[in-house]
């Protein structure tokens, strides 16, 4: 096992270190020079179209179609998870506070990425009974002539989400309960199992119906507690970005190597949580039922923003403003720990309830990316089969060494984006 991790962990470093940062940077830069910086000339459009998406245009619409704002909580769902409470905790205990600038950074720039990749699933969707799918190997296929690409993408999502990345949630959830409750791993990861069957085999429409309940009440429920930590601690404010931004820039930490651990982890950890420009939201976007597809770009780019600038944001707040990131803790551990120094235990089971609607959001959200590429390579007849495995992963995922499954996911995650950010650029 540490053979394959070493192994897994060579990869990970040659493709982040030498092609995905500078990849993702550049054309997130291209993108929003070319869209005329359209994050921030047309961010109250975003939230006008968000608004719409729930309003009366949509009651013209099948019971099989899925809204503009359906499709932004599964999108959401997929992205608020275990990046936001364990991924930022891991990026700020190895590479510092200076991690979370360029988390924002990311963020920002990959904002147009997001609206790019989310309109062309638009344009490229394709109906499939009641319902459209869509994605980069659709647009990839339709747009590109480059059917090779398109399967090739399928073939490595399929692998990083439907099987690796819902492992990453389901290790999450056993770790998360098994320090707030003592509970068995293996139990955790039986009702996890039956609760993701139960929900998947109900097709896209219930997939929404769920996303739709869960994210609007975890989302506030989490801002809520975390901004009364933030304001019990405000005397920690005034330094907080000081210190940030230190970590990303000063001489100390460029001397020891910090300013290199701090973006490796800040970009590797802020795209796993927002996933602009990885090619896994498209798919939720291309369902929507919209009038214009630009309009599910301006929509994805809500999510990137919610996911990283309050979400994201709120656990890395609450981490350093308790000082909670000298403790030696990583990853869910860490993140328990900073909202217990306020909330005792409380704060430890909040977190663990917050990883399992999280991480069973994002599980769900996950596995319908996985099914719409399924689809594209096999026909509906696979997605049973499909089924079946993913929920093998989640069972078994909740057993396995949380730096294995965490670097498995690592290594996909990179590869696929690759074909992704070529594909972007070319259309």
């Amino acid at each position: 096992m540490k053979l394959l991790n070493d192994f897994i962990l060579s990869i990970n470093d040659f493709i982040w270190t030498y092609i995905l940062i500078a990849m993702l940077i550049t054309i997130g830069v291209y993108f929003t020079f070319k869209t005329k910086f359209v994050q921030f000339t047309n961010f109250k459009e975003m939230f006008k179209l968000l608004g719409e998406g729930t309003g009366s245009e949509n009651k013209d619409k099948s019971k099989n179609e899925i809204s503009s704002f359906q499709a932004f909580c599964i999108g959401t769902a997929s992205r608020v998870g275990t990046g936001n409470l364990a991924g930022v905790a891991s990026a700020i205990a190895i590479g510092g506070p200076g991690a979370v600038f360029w988390m924002w950074l990311i963020a920002l720039i990959g904002s147009a990425s997001a609206l790019i990749e989310s309109t062309l699933a638009q344009i490229y969707k394709v109906k499939d009974g009641d319902n459209y799918r869509g994605g980069p190997a659709y647009y990839m296929e339709k747009g590109l002539k480059k059917k090779w690409m398109g399967v090739t993408f399928s073939v490595l999502i399929i692998l990083c989400f439907g099987f690796a990345f819902n492992s990453v949630q389901s290790n999450t959830i056993t770790a998360a309960f098994a320090s707030s409750f003592n509970t068995n791993k293996l139990l955790i990861g039986i009702i996890l199992t039956i609760l993701t069957l139960i929900i998947i085999f109900g097709g896209v429409n219930r997939i929404a119906k769920i996303s739709g309940i869960l994210v609007p009440i975890m989302a506030s429920a989490y801002i809520i507690i975390a901004l009364f930590i933030i304001v019990i601690n405000y005397k920690s404010i005034p330094g907080l970005f000081k210190t940030i931004f230190e970590h990303a820039f000063g001489i100390k930490q460029f001397v020891g190597g910090g300013i290199g651990a701090a973006l490796l982890q800040g970009i590797k950890r802020g795209l796993f949580s927002n996933e602009a420009g990885m090619g896994s939201t498209p798919h939720a976007h291309a369902v929507a039922k919209v009038k214009h597809p630009v309009e599910q770009g301006f929509v994805a780019m809500i999510g990137v923003f919610i996911d990283t600038f309050v979400i994201l944001n709120l656990t890395a707040l609450v981490i350093i403003t308790t000082g909670s990131r000298t403790t030696g803790l990583t990853g869910a551990q860490l993140s328990q720990y900073a909202f217990s120094t306020l909330y005792g235990k409380f704060g430890e089971i909040f977190i663990a309830i917050c990883m399992l609607f999280f991480a069973f959001s994002t599980i769900i959200g996950w596995y319908f990316f996985g099914e719409a590429n399924i689809r594209y390579l096999f026909g509906a007849k696979a997605v049973k089969i499909y089924s079946i495995i993913v929920c093998i992963c989640v069972a078994l995922g909740s057993l396995q060494e949380v730096e294995l499954v965490w670097n498995m996911a690592d290594c996909f995650n990179s590869m696929m984006v690759i074909p992704n950010a070529i594909a972007l650029v070319a259309l």
